[in-house]
């Protein structure tokens, strides 16, 4: 065999093991989006992928020890316990009645184990609607005692 035979088959293969190592990384990076009840029906699916499932946290479910977490999400009828072992601290939004996104894998043992989650800003951080005032805001009042204390310019 020549040399530039050689060099073009050591280049083929570096190719192709970056084109495999590029195609597997993607296929483990994969997270599907899943109603609580399209979890419940999944069957065996359900425990061999990476998923994202979101609902309210269930008031007086949660239980914090450090950054571990047990809650359970609620959506419309149908409820998933939630693990969550991570490294970061839960949000500071998350609380009973927030909207949670659980990222993980689900157990047979019938629990979500995230390792990620999100919390939806409470509706305080939203603009308000016309004509409503912002929790804890002083409504604004006309009197004819601040109207008084406009000194004109002269």
């Amino acid at each position: 065999m020549n040399s530039t035979t050689r060099i073009g088959l050591a280049c083929a293969v570096v190719i192709a093991a970056v084109v495999y190592l590029a195609l597997s990384g993607i296929g483990d990076s994969k997270s599907y989006y899943v109603t609580i009840s399209e979890l419940q029906k999944m069957g065996n699916k359900a425990y061999t992928r990476h998923l994202r499932v979101a609902g309210n946290v269930q008031p007086g479910s949660v239980v914090r020890s450090g950054t571990h977490a047990d809650f359970t999400l609620v959506e419309l009828d149908k409820t998933v316990r939630v693990s969550y072992q991570g490294m970061e601290p839960l949000p500071d939004t998350f609380k009973d009645d927030a909207q949670a996104l659980a990222m993980g894998t689900y157990g047979r043992d019938g629990v979500f184990h995230a390792t990620q989650i999100q919390a939806k800003c409470a509706s305080k951080y939203a603009p308000a609607q016309p004509g409503q005032q912002q929790p804890g805001q002083q409504p604004a009042v006309s009197t004819p005692k601040a109207a008084a204390a406009v000194i004109p310019a002269r």
